[in-house]
């Protein structure tokens, strides 16, 4: 029989890379990590991991046996709330969420669930999707509001049960500039226009994006600044900082004295969704929940004017 403290071991090092990584997140001994692995190898007669000088990866029947050990951890920790749910009468639902997207889409959201559902007990935790995603496989969360770009979604490694993804919202990037810029008034750009702008960004994968999209228009970027928070990005624009590249979604709140234009096709967009996994999707409170997201992509679609907002014009300066 495998033991599933193995198992989990085994996921560990396949989320961390090396023994004594996952020794350190499992409060074990870098010793103990791979005595657990070597044991658990011996029980398969396969190798899960192989090992090198630069760490651990896992071979082909680590990957199937860490997708095991995902879903053992899954319908445990299911099973754990039913049981809560037999002793309670509570329903709990952990939600995970990036920042611009929990803003915009969660808040309606949740107040629908708790109008329908008034007994779901909710916990939120803020992520990256790359973060947060390996979660949802992993039972730690029940679902996760997240997005991608034009790759596949960021599972982690050791994936072979994927989430089930269920489309919300395309969420175009803009060009946030001032509103006396020279290219303000246009109706949409194209990003070879911006050549010889400078940029400051508000999340690094943006950044990525940029510069993939600025290659292809044969230009490097002068990037000038990079933070985690799409609207201090906006204030540094207004400072005269330089140009930004924001998501649709997080437009709002307005910040005075700032423009967003559309990119022309191919525009750089977002794709928001919730990713749910196994029999965590089935719950009559999960359904509600997915619903109510939908819903709240829908408004969010509806309202391009919140989406493109031209800020009022900034009180007038006297000089002598």
């Amino acid at each position: 029989m495998i033991d599933v403290q193995r198992l989990r071991v085994l996921r560990a090092v396949a989320d961390h890379g090396s023994f004594s990584k996952a020794a350190a997140a499992l409060h074990l001994t870098p010793s103990a990590v791979s005595q657990h692995v070597a044991v658990l190898e011996r029980s398969l007669g396969a190798q899960v991991v192989a090992r090198s000088t630069r760490g651990v990866t896992l071979t082909q029947a680590g990957q199937i046996m860490v997708g095991a050990a995902e879903s053992v951890a899954a319908e445990l920790e299911q099973a754990k709330q039913q049981v809560e749910r037999l002793s309670t009468g509570r329903v709990q639902l952990t939600v995970a969420t990036f920042t611009s997207g929990g803003r915009r889409l969660l808040p309606g959201a949740l107040t629908r669930l708790m109008a329908t559902h008034p007994r779901t007990l909710v916990h939120v935790r803020e992520g990256e999707p790359e973060d947060t995603l390996p979660l949802v496989r992993q039972g730690a969360v029940d679902l996760a509001l997240a997005y991608h770009f034009d790759g596949p979604l960021p599972l982690g490694p050791g994936s072979s049960s994927s989430p089930q993804w269920t489309a919300l919202l395309e969420d175009p990037l803009h060009v946030v500039m001032p509103k006396e810029h020279r290219l303000a008034d246009r109706e949409s750009l194209d990003i070879a226009e911006l050549a010889a702008e400078p940029w400051v960004l508000g999340c690094l994968k943006t950044e990525a994006y940029l510069r993939r999209y600025a290659e292809r228009a044969g230009f490097e970027p002068e990037v000038r600044g990079t933070t985690t928070d799409y609207f201090f990005a906006r204030s540094l624009v207004a400072a005269g900082m330089g140009i930004s590249l924001i998501p649709s979604i997080a437009l709002v709140p307005t910040v005075p004295g700032l423009r967003a234009v559309p990119i022309q096709p191919p525009a750089p967009t977002r794709h928001i969704g919730v990713a749910t996994i196994g029999r965590r999707r089935d719950g009559s409170h999960v359904t509600t929940f997915i619903e109510a997201l939908r819903e709240q992509a829908t408004h969010q679609s509806e309202i391009p004017e919140q989406r493109l907002p031209a800020a009022a014009q900034p009180p007038a300066v006297l000089r002598d």
